[in-house]
């Protein structure tokens, strides 16, 4: 698959996450087999006024790419500057937020509110395309009613805009991440665009994975919350994808993968905030996992590197024991 000049190795693609999508976690991800990772949503806003914490999300690697960086915003001149700015960073990809429903960034005007006001999303289209060379592509809800009206009329404009790829994540606004997304309204918007259109919902394993493509005919396939505790899960949709036996993860390559994104954490923000950030990154991934509860009361107070190792140790040595 293709996004404008940008050839992706696998249709199968890291969501933007907030909170969640950073540079340790896309180069976990990357390593199973994910054909393009997606940066954590990015106000354009600080970008353009070179807010420290704001560059930050613009770090990247090379081992990661190709790497799609997500900006929001809902003033087009902002957005086109910004887009300038991820582009000289880097970024293979920028896209552009059109589904985020939080109530702070909807009264901004951002976010899925451009799903209501056609012709701003229009405007800031145009000159995102007129600022940038690099592809751009949009991610989308299926608007603020179950229509769906919304989404097809938002791709149709995009596409006439220049807009590279489309991304669609079949719930409303509204619903948030309640409710089942309503995956006809993909195949709908793939009948009515001629650029790649990509889908998101509901994907919990990789038979939900290709039977979307199946229903929806959609090019490629967009995982986000299950990919959060279940990184792994690209190994298993690659491998059926290139027809080839789905390696079973052993434990301790589990754990090995997890140390590795400690320590990535680590060099990526600093010893005693990554290891806060384990705190709940540590019981994502070993969920599932025998006496996992009680591992998760153990970690609650973590704030070093050498106490994470520690309590990561003792509890893979229980698991191997009880085998």
């Amino acid at each position: 698959m293709k996004i404008g000049h940008i050839t992706l190795t696998t249709p199968f693609i890291l969501a933007p996450l907030a909170g969640i999508t950073n540079l340790p976690f896309r180069m976990m991800v990357k390593s199973y087999g994910c054909g393009l990772v997606c940066s954590e949503m990015i106000s354009a806003n600080g970008l353009v006024h070179e807010s420290p914490k704001t560059m930050d999300y613009l770090q990247s690697d090379r081992r990661e790419k190709p790497v799609s960086f997500q900006i929001f915003g809902a003033k087009p001149d902002i957005m086109a500057e910004a887009a300038k700015i991820v582009q000289s960073k880097g970024a293979d990809i920028l896209d552009v937020n059109l589904g985020c429903s939080v109530r702070k960034v909807l009264k901004t005007g951002a976010g899925a509110a451009l799903m209501k006001d056609y012709q701003l999303a229009a405007s800031i289209f145009q000159s995102i395309r007129k600022a940038i060379n690099i592809p751009f592509t949009i991610k989308i809800r299926s608007g603020w009613d179950a229509s769906g009206n919304d989404a097809i009329e938002i791709g149709q404009i995009a596409e006439s805009c220049g807009v590279d790829a489309i991304t669609i994540h079949p719930r409303t606004a509204r619903q948030g991440f309640g409710g089942q997304a309503d995956w006809s309204i993909i195949r709908r918007l793939k009948q009515q665009v001629n650029i790649p259109v990509i889908g998101n919902g509901d994907i919990h394993s990789a038979a939900s994975a290709f039977q979307m493509i199946s229903e929806t005919q959609c090019d490629a396939v967009m995982i986000g919350r299950e990919a959060v505790h279940n990184p792994w899960l690209f190994q298993d949709i690659v491998s059926r994808y290139q027809k080839v036996p789905s390696p079973k993860l052993s434990l301790h390559e589990r754990f090995d993968a997890i140390c590795d994104y400690v320590d990535q954490s680590i060099a990526h923000m600093g010893e005693r905030r990554a290891c806060r950030l384990m705190r709940s990154r540590l019981g994502w991934f070993t969920r599932g996992l025998p006496n996992s509860c009680r591992f998760r009361e153990s970690i609650r107070f973590l704030e070093t590197r050498q106490q994470t190792f520690e309590l990561l140790m003792n509890y893979y040595k229980t698991i191997c024991s009880m085998e």
